[in-house]
């Protein structure tokens, strides 16, 4: 009898320390916005509602009677106290405590305030307890990329202000690259605590159609952010129709489109795409100079016709800028529009090539000539003899050897003086 006695009381005792526990309530809440702690308890009389951070009272909210018998309407004041972390920034609804609510609503929060509250409610009904976990983000808002030469070389730079907590910066290219992609990430914390993120990719050679993509993922979950530029150079002439091309990655779709100028003078606006109402919108004097096809933008195409340009109005920066919720494609082309009036004055201009080619011609003439006479010479300098000449010669120079060899001879010498002759041996045949 004595055991489940004592097992009653702990059963009990147990629902006495439960009956008004609630579980912990996680809050997320962003920097410079109003955050909400939630806090609901058995409404009674006599509130008072007490706010706890980190087991320090912050904010205090509490009913007393009023003396005061000649307002019969009011039988009650209120009372609140904030500590100096939350002056000016924290309040309960007066009206709503009556109601069992007394949620402590935080403007213009910041990263001090992120930590465990506790809510303390006492009425004449008993006391209520609840905690609320808070987290204090700053969110990605937007990404920004571009090209900069302040390095001495080309590279883009992609930059993301006013985050937290620290996110993380990946590089890709479309289409893919086989180069290993190097890029520099730098994080600074301001005095509030927030990063700005600046990520720099070196431009890689030989292929200036590349797309450069630049993707921020940050540690809370939220969502993947991706921005991506390709810059080109497109040269026309004046009064002659020039497209300027625009193209989505494939991972866009249906997006949102928007193109602008810029020069020496402020940027304008050339016209917006929306794909899915199919509406566009452009502005004066633009309308009467750009066309589009709105059939191609939905399919990533978004590619601006530029009719009749002038070099003074239509050499500039186009952009083109393709948008998705959390995802953006710009695309930069520096255009330059040639003046015919330049291109004729250049072409009108004296030119002293055809001298050059001129004397070029009587070198090679000249050059053929010795050519031929040389070889013609060659050819006539050992003629070919008559062959009675040849015979007439060779007959001459016999007789010649001939007589040369009498001379020479002793035994011709000796038969000359008459002195002793010799026999001479018969002649074999």
């Amino acid at each position: 009898m004595s055991v489940i006695h004592t097992w009653a009381c702990f059963l009990l005792w147990i629902s006495f320390a439960t009956q008004d526990k609630t579980p912990d309530v996680a809050v997320t809440c962003f920097v410079s916005e109003e955050c909400v702690l939630p806090c609901s308890f058995q409404p009674g009389s006599k509130e008072t509602v007490e706010w706890f951070r980190q087991d320090v009272l912050v904010y205090k909210f509490k009913w007393e009677d009023d003396d005061d018998d000649d307002d019969s309407d009011k039988d009650s004041s209120e009372e609140h106290y904030e500590h100096e972390q939350l002056a000016g920034r924290a309040a309960v609804f007066p009206h709503l405590i009556s109601h069992g609510n007394a949620t402590l609503i935080l403007r213009r929060s910041g990263l001090k305030d992120r930590g465990t509250y506790k809510c303390h409610v006492s009425t004449s009904n008993g006391e209520h307890n609840a905690k609320v976990v808070v987290k204090v983000e700053a969110p990605i808002r937007g990404l920004s990329l571009e090209l900069s030469r302040l390095s001495g070389y080309e590279e883009m730079k992609c930059t993301i202000r006013n985050v937290f907590p620290a996110p993380r910066v990946t590089w890709a290219t479309e289409p893919p690259t086989f180069e290993d992609l190097r890029p520099v990430t730098r994080m600074l914390a301001d005095k509030q605590g927030l990063y700005t993120v600046d990520s720099r990719l070196k431009r890689l050679n030989g292929q200036p159609d590349l797309i450069y993509i630049c993707k921020v993922t940050t540690s809370y979950g939220g969502p993947v952010w991706t921005t991506s530029l390709r810059e080109r150079e497109i040269r026309g002439t004046q009064g002659r129709d020039l497209t300027i091309p625009c193209y989505a990655p494939p991972y866009l779709n249906n997006p949102f489109l928007h193109w602008s100028f810029s020069n020496s003078k402020d940027p304008s606006h050339i016209l917006t795409y929306d794909s899915h109402s199919g509406n566009s919108v452009s502005s004066p004097p633009w309308d009467k100079s750009v066309e589009l096809d709105g059939f191609r933008v939905p399919f990533g195409d978004g590619s601006l016709r530029l009719m009749d340009p002038k070099p003074s109005e239509h050499t500039g920066s186009y952009t083109c800028v393709f948008s998705i919720p959390y995802n953006t494609h710009t695309e930069r082309a520096d255009v330059t529009i040639d003046d015919l009036a330049g291109e004729r004055s250049i072409s009108e201009e004296p030119s002293y090539w055809w001298v050059f080619g001129l004397v070029i011609a009587v070198l090679v003439l000249a050059l053929a000539g010795m050519l031929a006479y040389l070889k013609v010479k060659g050819g006539t300098s050992e003629p070919r003899k008559d062959p009675e000449e040849v015979t007439e010669l060779h007959l001459v120079k016999a007789s010649a050897a001939d007589s040369n060899l009498n001379e020479s001879s002793p035994l011709t010498v000796a038969g000359n003086n008459g002195q002793s002759g010799l026999q001479t041996s018969p002649q074999l045949t």
